[in-house]
């Protein structure tokens, strides 16, 4: 199986890293000082077991590389419509594409059922770019548990986690999937098969759509959001419209909005990764985390008056600090 690796920075470059150390026949797509290191070094990856080197092939060419079975993109969901046309010579006839990213992918309605079946969502994919160059039926769905970091170019730092979620949006147990399944499993990771990937992916949505632009917007760390009651309150009332717009979807919680809340609370004085682009100068996954649900609110026709404000005020925050 050939693997390629699109972005391959911090989450790319941890899975790149692994996956050839196990040996696996895979190239990581990258560019600037963070690929010029991994040519010259390798990837050094620092984990709580200890510190390694591996070597993969390393090149900010998609064409050098060539068709693949498997392109796994680990872009920042907001850079993903600027790249597909560079993504193109990596895909064959039976190329599948993994979103392995935050947010609602471009696919979501893919052959679902419904009045919304096959509609592309303009705050996720502007113009349809993905769905028409990627292709809906070549993607499967990825949620991307583990936390790392680039500590300087080339150089990884593994902080928590160790799950990629997989599942096909259709539900199916496909080959693909499942043997996509084994090849991370034998680097070391978990990646369990699911047959309901969208509940999966807004599980993991529905704590970042209100956390990340509110802690962009006050710098607040996990545990000062949850535990600050007006703040809290501002995060309950957001997470309270998206469960809205996701059960008008279909789509069912396992637990409540104050449990979810705590949990997130619980992680302790870290730093969202939306926060964390915005401390950094780099644009931030506003409109595939946020916007994108505020988009789904109006198709199912529920209101979302809370999430749009807060998606307002953060759109500003980017305007005004150039990062939009």
């Amino acid at each position: 199986m050939k693997i390629a690796i699109f972005g391959a920075g911090a989450t790319g470059g941890l899975l790149g890293a692994e996956l050839a150390l196990a040996g696996a026949d895979v190239t990581l797509i990258a560019r600037g000082p963070h690929l010029a290191a991994m040519r010259e070094n390798g990837i050094t990856l620092i984990r709580s077991e200890g510190t390694r080197v591996a070597r993969p092939l390393c090149t900010d060419n998609p064409a050098a590389a060539g068709p693949q079975d498997i392109v796994i993109v680990t872009l920042k969901a907001n850079a993903v419509p600027g790249a597909v046309e560079a993504m193109a010579p990596l895909l064959g006839p039976d190329t599948a594409v993994v979103t392995a990213m935050n947010g609602i992918p471009y696919w979501y309605f893919h052959g679902v059922d419904g009045p919304h079946r096959d509609r592309t969502l303009e705050s996720v994919d502007p113009g349809g770019r993905q769905w028409d160059v990627l292709g809906p039926e070549r993607a499967i769905g990825c949620v991307v548990y583990p936390a790392t970091e680039v500590v300087e170019p080339g150089v990884i730092r593994h902080i928590a986690g160790d799950r990629f979620v997989l599942g096909e949006p259709d539900g199916s147990r496909s080959e693909r999937v499942t043997d996509l399944a084994r090849v991370l499993i034998d680097a070391g990771f978990r990646a369990p098969v699911r047959n309901r990937i969208r509940h999966e992916i807004w599980a993991k949505l529905w704590g970042n759509l209100a956390f990340n632009p509110v802690s962009a917007l006050t710098g607040g760390t996990l545990v000062q959001i949850a535990t600050t009651p007006d703040i809290r309150s501002v995060v309950r009332g957001v997470m309270i419209e998206a469960e809205a717009v996701a059960e008008a979807l279909g789509i069912t919680f396992p637990i409540d909005v104050d449990a979810r809340i705590d949990e997130a609370g619980a992680v302790g004085a870290h730093k969202t990764s939306m926060l964390q682009d915005l401390e950094r100068g780099r644009p931030m996954e506003i409109d595939p985390v946020v916007g994108a649900v505020s988009e789904l609110g109006r198709l199912a026709g529920v209101p979302t008056p809370n999430l749009d404000a807060v998606l307002a005020l953060v759109r500003l925050r980017a305007r005004t600090t150039g990062l939009a």
